[in-house]
């Protein structure tokens, strides 16, 4: 490995001219590629194998003049204080406000308020009206919303207090180009910081900015959406800066210890390069692995982010070494460029400070860090697994006003009605059996309201809407969901009909089953493949060992402050979450996959340093102190980008967003500063040599892939290979 990628990086230093220009023809073709490509339609969310999407299926096929999946939107209407909605005036308003609506060229239906029974409150001060359309919300055109938005301001200069909820409602996109900016300026301070060059900090920048655009352009000429390329935009600009960074730091050591540009360059490539290949495979693991979730657009995301990861590192591999043959000095250290200068690699730093202090005391540091991060983990002992949906929103906005004056007005569960499905294909009387269904709904516990079935026109399906007495993130109405569906069982052996529900709040309740369902299996798969992969690099059984469970510490701490933030309400009016509730479903998955892959990659990077430096000879203890001098600011560093770049999404409105800002950079400080930075060198001191222990047998059996370049320090890439060191527990034989 580390022989193939000397010669690249060499190949590539020699020929950058030719080299950085395929790369500009490569990204010119795929941006040429994207502007050509149709417009992708958006992903739909679907779940194969849910009851709810089953449910889906069945209205498509049974009901063929509607649309499941057709946007659709709720007006809201609320008298002045002290007078009704059925008022002369107010009603007069509201209808023809609903008229206008009405209308548009894409509405299918606009229904008043006054002519639904239950869509005015008993109390007489609200009402609303369902307006459903022909196409998906992001088939609407500009003039359909704007129609609905103007007609919303008219109720308001005729004195009536109208919101707007449903799908119809353009989110607002606070995930573009923004946040991005802001991210990369922060990672330009810190490679500045970290490197004190502008050439360095700068070639890393170039790298990720070529590799993203490469990738999301490719991603967009194949004709999947934008919502897929949001993960690949984010990962792809967080690995892009990461790997051109240590393939840097490493070319300035090479140069540091006296080789000539190009050899150095190869030398960076060979060694760090290496590491580079590892981890980008740990984060594509991890990424390919979202697909056991069996949620398509899940699938779809974790493949397309993983490509990303793939050009991010082939341009470290071959753009990064030719571009550090255009700038082979103004990415050294300003004395070294002055006056030749070479750095003193033994001298001490703050790594190298670091890892003494801990190794010398290295039970209380582990001890401490472990009770501390299981202390930060307890809450997440009651993680509650839900999709936010418009009562997380800011109440700056009208969906959540929308929201909190239907749940003022009709009770909470009016905000997630569930849809329920009578197939009776399979009964003697169909009308007898959605009757006896309707009977059931109206008798179970917890149902406050149910309406009278609606046949299709063969007469063979019905459809029923149920509120429930909860809210829809609320964990009795997840209870009364399972109820319903268990009473569907005695339904069938009543009638021979078939009972589904669906609904927003049962797709909900499913996707946070299946989530939960699948988070073992992913776990299982991501960690063990990564295991394997990691014993080929580090040719060790405990090191692999202890990656993984390090990982699960940062982890788990992670989710503990997503749940004493988001569920508990700490910090909130802090971090202006103005409404606490359940974790969105995909969160858990979705921060598994990110960190896992980010985690590997600081402990393949911090770790490669301390085997390289104990197979060339050097005593455990003062293996780890080598490692620390060369990575650890570079390990930090990196983080500190990261932390940088998802904390910037904490500052946004939208909930799910912070949730994900949060979850992110606690994640990543948790695992790159207390386990990698902390945990990481006190179980190595521990362990001595056995740290470094594979049995002889396996040992013969695994590849040798040379990810220390000890084939580079024997005598170059021309002398022949040499195995690296099977230890046994106890002394080194090379040291004896």
């Amino acid at each position: 490995m580390a022989t193939f990628l000397y010669r690249l990086g060499r190949f590539s230093f020699r020929r950058r001219r030719l080299v950085a220009l395929l790369w500009v023809v490569v990204l010119a073709a795929c941006a040429f590629a994207a502007a050509k490509a149709p417009t992708a339609p958006e992903d739909g969310f679907s779940m194969p194998g849910t009851e709810s999407q089953k449910a889906f299926d069945l209205l498509d096929q049974r009901f063929p003049g509607g649309n499941s999946n057709a946007a659709d939107a709720r007006i809201v209407f609320v008298a002045p204080e002290g007078q009704r909605i059925t008022a002369g005036p107010n009603k007069a308003a509201v209808e023809k406000i609903v008229a206008d609506v009405a209308a548009g060229s894409q509405v299918k239906g606009a229904l008043n308020p006054f002519d639904m029974a239950g869509a005015v409150s008993k109390d007489g001060t609200t009402a609303y009206s369902t307006v459903s359309y022909d196409v998906r919300n992001t088939d609407l055109t500009d003039a359909t919303t704007k129609a609905l938005e103007d007609a919303a301001e008219n109720g308001r200069d005729a004195g009536l207090t109208v919101e707007l909820g449903g799908s119809a409602l353009v989110p607002e996109g606070e995930l573009g180009g923004t946040t991005e900016l802001v991210g990369v300026a922060a990672a330009a301070v810190v490679l500045l910081i970290t490197f004190g060059s502008l050439a360095a900090a700068g070639l890393p920048l170039l790298t990720a900015i070529v590799g993203i655009g490469v990738g999301v352009a490719s991603i967009v000429a194949i004709g999947m959406s934008t919502t897929t390329t949001t993960l690949a935009l984010m990962l792809g600009l967080a690995v892009g800066i990461d790997y051109a960074l240590f393939i840097v730091s490493r070319y300035r050591t090479e140069r540091a210890e006296g080789h000539g540009a190009e050899e150095a360059a190869a030398r960076a490539v060979g060694t760090a390069g290496s590491a580079v290949v590892f981890a980008g495979l740990t984060v594509v693991i991890a990424l390919a692995g979202l697909s056991v979730v069996g949620i398509p657009v899940l699938t779809r995301m974790g493949l397309a982010a993983a490509s990303t990861v793939v050009i991010a590192v082939l341009v470290a591999m071959t753009l990064l070494p030719a571009l550090l043959g255009f700038f082979r000095k103004a990415v050294l250290p300003r004395a070294q460029r002055r006056g030749g200068q070479r750095a003193k690699d033994g001298r001490p730093n703050m790594g190298t400070r670091w890892a003494r202090f801990v190794i010398r005391r290295p039970l209380a540091v582990l001890v401490l860090s472990v009770l501390g991060l299981g202390l930060i983990s307890i809450p997440a002992l009651d993680l509650r697994l839900g999709m936010p949906g418009d009562e997380s929103k800011s109440t700056s906005t009208t969906q959540r006003r929308a929201y909190d004056a239907l749940a003022h007005g009709f009770g909470p569960g009016f905000n997630g009605p569930l849809t329920v499905v009578v197939d009776a294909k399979g009964s003697d009387d169909p009308k007898a059996a959605a009757a006896r269904a309707a009977e059931q709904l109206t008798a179970t516990d917890g149902i406050v309201a149910a309406t009278p079935p609606a046949f299709n026109e063969a007469g063979d399906t019905a459809v029923l809407t149920a509120v429930p007495a909860g809210g829809p993130s609320s964990t009795d109405t997840t209870d009364l969901v399972h109820t319903i569906r268990d009473e569907a069982r005695d339904l069938r052996t009543e009638t021979g009909a078939t009972m589904l529900v669906t609904g927003t709040t049962a797709v909900n309740i499913d996707v946070s089953q299946k989530v939960t369902d699948a988070l073992v299996p992913y776990l299982t798969l991501v960690v063990g493949l990564a295991f394997l992969l990691l014993m080929v690099v580090f040719r060790s059984l405990l090191v692999p060992l202890k990656a993984a469970l390090g990982f699960l510490l940062s982890v788990t701490a992670a989710f503990g402050t997503i749940v004493a933030v988001f569920q508990w309400g700490w910090l909130a009016d802090t971090l202006g979450i103005e409404q606490t509730g359940p974790v969105m479903s995909m969160m858990p998955i979705f921060l598994i996959g990110v960190v896992f892959g980010l985690a590997m990659d600081y402990e393949v990077f911090l770790v490669t340093r301390m085997r390289e430096a104990y197979v060339h000879g050097e005593r455990p203890g003062e293996a780890i102190v080598t490692g620390f001098r060369h990575s650890a600011r570079v390990v930090g560093a990196a983080a500190v980008i990261m932390i940088a770049v998802f904390a910037g999404f904490i500052g946004m409105s939208e909930s799910m967003i912070k949730m994900m800002g949060v979850g992110l950079a606690s994640a990543v400080f948790f695992d790159a500063f207390v386990v990698r930075m902390t945990v990481v060198p006190a179980v190595l001191a521990l362990l001595g040599d056995r740290a470094w222990w594979l049995p002889r047998w396996l040992g013969k059996i695994l590849p040798q892939v040379d990810v220390e370049g000890e084939k580079l320090n024997r005598g170059g890439p021309a002398a022949p290979a040499a195995p690296a060191p099977t230890a046994e527990p106890g002394p080194d034989p090379v040291r004896v």
